[in-house]
C-alpha cells in the first residue's frame, strides 16, 4: 500500500461517539446542518433505526457504524435472542440501498448469537468501537490511492497556479464516515499537501446534501468549493473545467455497478461523454457479492415526497422555516438513488488500491469475493 510521508490530524466531525456516561450514543444531527450544530443522544434500538430512517446520520459508512452501536444498545437494554433479533430486524428495514447497514448488522449478529446473554453488551460496544476506528483507517488509505489520482493531473496541468477542479455529487464527505470521507478523503489530503485544487459541489436535491454538508465541512477545512446547481455540471465538463469527478457508493455490485446518491448516474454519462475520469471512492464493506447486475437487482429507496415538495432554510431575519415549492396536490415521486453502470466508470478507489470497475478487478483487489 502506498503510504504518505506526513502524519496528519483526521478530518473528524462529531458524526458519532459513545457518550460519557459510557453507553448511550451522541450523533451529529445532520438534519440541522448547516445553520445549527445540534448533538441527539440515543439510548435504544428504536431510537438508532429512527436515526437512519430519518437521515440525522447518513453515509453508507456512518450508516453502518451507527448499526453496530445500536445492536450494543439493545445489548443494554436486553441481551437475549428475541432482543437481539428484533433490533437487527428494525436496522434492516430503515434503509434499503446502502449495504452496509446489513453487513454491520450481520457482523453483530455473528459475533453475539454464539456468546451468552451477560456477555453480550460488552462484546457489542467493543466491537463497535472498532468497526468506528477500522472506518477511520480504511478512509485514510482511501485517500492515499485516491491521492495518486490527482497528483498525476496536476503534473499535466500548465501552470503551477492552475487549480485541479474536481467535481462531487451528494455527500461523501466526514460527515459521512467517521472520519476523512471517501470521496472527500484524496481531496484533503491533497489539500493539506499544497496542491491547488477546487470543487465543485453539487446541490444534490432534494435534500441538498451537497449544498447543507459537502460545502459546510470543506469550508470548515479551508477547502475551495463552489456550490451549484445539480444540472450545471454536464456544462462544467463541456467547457474544460473539470478534470475529474470523484464520488461515493452505497453499495457496489461484485461486477462493478455502483448504487449512489440519485443523480450520480447522470453526471457519470456527462463525464463519459466529455472524456473525463469519473472515479468512486468506496470501503469494501460496500461491496454487494449477491448482486451481479446493479440496475436489475439494487433496491432503491423511495422516501417520502414532502423531500421534494417541500425545501428548508434560513430567511433574512435568521429563522429557519419550510416552503412548499410544488403545485397543491401534485404527485411527487422522490427515489433516493440510481445505479450507474461499471462501463461509465474510471476506477474504483478503495483501501486496498485503485481498480477497474469489473469483477476481475475488485477480485484481484478482494480475492476472498470470488465466486466458489
Amino acid at each position: 500500500m502506498r503510504m504518505i510521508t506526513e502524519t496528519y490530524d483526521a478530518v473528524i466531525f462529531d458524526t458519532i461517539a459513545v457518550a460519557e456516561n459510557g453507553w448511550a450514543i451522541d450523533i451529529l444531527d445532520q438534519t440541522f446542518l448547516p445553520h445549527d450544530h445540534v448533538i441527539k443522544r440515543l439510548t435504544n434500538a428504536t431510537e438508532g433505526g429512527e436515526a437512519i430512517s430519518a437521515m440525522r446520520v447518513r453515509g453508507a459508512p456512518l450508516i453502518g457504524v451507527t448499526a453496530a452501536y445500536t445492536m450494543a444498545l439493545a445489548m443494554k437494554e436486553n441481551a437475549g435472542d428475541k432482543n437481539l433479533r428484533c433490533a437487527a430486524e428494525i436496522l434492516r428495514n430503515s434503509r434499503p440501498t446502502a449495504v452496509n447497514l446489513a453487513w454491520a448488522v450481520d457482523q453483530m449478529l455473528k459475533l453475539l448469537l454464539p456468546l451468552e446473554p451477560g456477555v453480550r453488551c460488552k462484546a457489542a460496544y467493543q466491537r463497535a468501537n472498532e468497526m468506528a476506528g477500522k472506518d477511520i483507517a480504511t478512509n485514510l488509505a482511501i485517500g492515499e490511492h485516491g491521492l495518486t489520482i490527482l497528483e498525476k493531473i496536476k503534473k499535466k496541468k500548465k501552470g503551477e497556479c492552475e487549480p485541479i477542479n474536481v467535481l462531487t455529487h451528494c455527500n461523501a464527505g466526514a460527515l459521512a464516515t467517521v472520519g476523512w470521507g471517501t470521496a472527500t478523503a484524496p481531496i484533503y489530503l491533497a489539500h493539506r499537501r499544497g496542491i491547488n485544487l477546487h470543487v465543485w459541489v453539487d446541490e444534490t436535491r432534494p435534500r441538498n446534501q451537497g449544498a447543507s454538508l459537502t460545502a459546510w465541512e470543506l469550508s470548515r477545512n479551508k477547502v475551495p468549493h463552489t456550490v451549484i446547481a445539480d444540472n450545471v455540471g454536464g456544462h462544467l465538463m463541456q467547457n474544460g473545467k473539470v478534470d475529474v469527478c470523484i464520488t461515493g457508493s452505497d453499495r457496489t455490485t461484485l461486477n462493478g455497478d455502483v448504487a449512489n446518491k440519485i443523480g450520480t448516474y447522470l453526471k457519470a454519462l456527462a463525464a463519459h461523454d466529455n472524456g473525463i475520469p469519473f472515479f468512486v471512492a468506496l470501503p469494501s464493506s460496500t461491496i454487494d457479492c449477491k448482486i451481479t447486475d446493479g440496475v436489475k437487482g439494487i433496491p432503491i429507496e423511495k422516501r417520502q415526497s414532502e423531500e421534494v415538495a417541500w425545501i428548508s432554510g434560513k430567511t433574512e431575519s435568521g429563522k429557519i422555516e419550510r416552503v412548499c415549492i410544488v403545485p397543491e396536490g401534485t404527485p411527487v415521486e422522490n427515489y433516493a438513488f440510481d445505479v450507474t453502470p461499471a462501463k461509465f466508470i474510471t476506477g474504483l478507489i478503495t483501501e486496498r488500491g485503485i481498480t477497474e470497475a469489473s469483477y476481475a478487478g475488485l477480485t484481484a483487489l478482494f480475492p476472498e469475493y470470488k465466486r466458489q
